[in-house]
């Protein structure tokens, strides 16, 4: 490109309106009901993403794990590739979203059944190893929650955290041995940078542990409003700037389905109070090199409450 060409592409990019700019990167958690539906059926697959790209979503948290007595990324990898291939058609990310309650993966922090972990992941990564580039996972998504465990609130919350960076730790290991690339990481409670665990020799904020141990960290930061005290902002704010200090990504979660308390969800303040929320949010972390983002939990009530709130 020429000088002139360069100047005349820079003026017309200032020139367009805010609304113009490319915005940020939307994902959304997709769970097993919806993702398997999606897998199996063409034109549910079809009719999912024509909405998703209506939408503005660009990444799927795709369930990659058994469900109902079946585990389809083993026993049919074929539909998972067609899909995938579909969406990255489609110019859309697919992580593999490891994690379920109807397997109660929550217990995957133990290390009782570190095993288990351990083979979930490994599924993802040897599917990966033998496909085409254009139909692997381009990351994973990694939804267990050491805090759901009845043990939690018995006086062994630094153990279970300490449990679950061993975990990490574990299925890390594992992406280095198979020499993957595609992107790992959990979702955290923003909560996280209130607690101090000693690992690896260190006492540290549990959240500095988790972004130096992973590619990345979908936050939870289910909040209602943008700014200002108990906000996703406010909430984020460490994690954003530890991820800066050390090259690492932050995608921010928000939540629209039905919760207690309400400050937790868009559910009740509507579609258009979180669009101006994310607005807020893109645009006071512009210049994060670690802000990375959404994530919207999740598929079926988002598409639910957009329709319920349609005018």
């Amino acid at each position: 490109m020429n000088r002139l060409a360069g100047l005349g592409l820079l003026l017309l990019l200032c020139a367009l309106p805010a609304g113009a700019m490319a915005r940020a990167s939307r994902a959304v958690w997709t769970w097993e009901a919806d993702s398997y539906a999606m897998v199996r059926d063409p034109a549910v697959a079809q009719e999912a993403v024509s909405y998703l790209q209506s939408q503005h979503i660009d990444t799927v948290y795709l369930y990659a794990d058994a469900y109902q007595g079946r585990d389809l990324l083993v026993e049919q990898p074929a539909l998972y590739r067609a899909f995938i291939e579909r969406l990255h058609r489609q110019h859309m990310k697919v992580y593999a979203l490891l994690g379920s309650a109807y397997l109660h993966t929550e217990n995957y922090v133990l290390p009782a059944y570190r095993r288990q972990a351990e083979a979930m992941f490994r599924r993802v990564v040897q599917y990966n190893a033998g496909m085409p580039a254009a139909a692997r996972f381009d990351g994973a998504n990694l939804d267990i929650e050491p805090h759901i465990l009845d043990e939690w609130n018995d006086g062994s919350r630094e153990r279970l955290l300490t449990d679950f960076l061993d975990m990490g730790d574990a299925l890390m290991k594992i992406k280095r041995e198979y020499h993957a690339t595609l992107a790992v990481g959990p979702a955290i409670p923003f909560w996280l940078d209130g607690i101090d665990v000693v690992w690896n020799g260190a006492r540290r904020p549990v959240s500095e542990h988790v972004i130096d141990l992973f590619d990345y960290v979908a936050l939870m930061d289910y909040r209602h409003k943008a700014e200002g005290r108990d906000s996703i902002l406010s909430h984020a704010a460490s994690e954003i700037a530890y991820a800066d200090r050390v090259g690492k990504k932050v995608v921010i979660g928000l939540q629209v389905s039905p919760d207690d308390p309400e400050k937790v969800t868009f559910d009740q303040a509507g579609p258009k109070v979180f669009e101006q929320a994310l607005g807020t949010v893109e645009q006071a972390l512009r210049n994060d090199p670690s802000f990375a983002g959404f994530a919207i939990h999740h598929y079926r009530t988002y598409r639910a409450w957009i329709e319920r709130n349609r005018d």
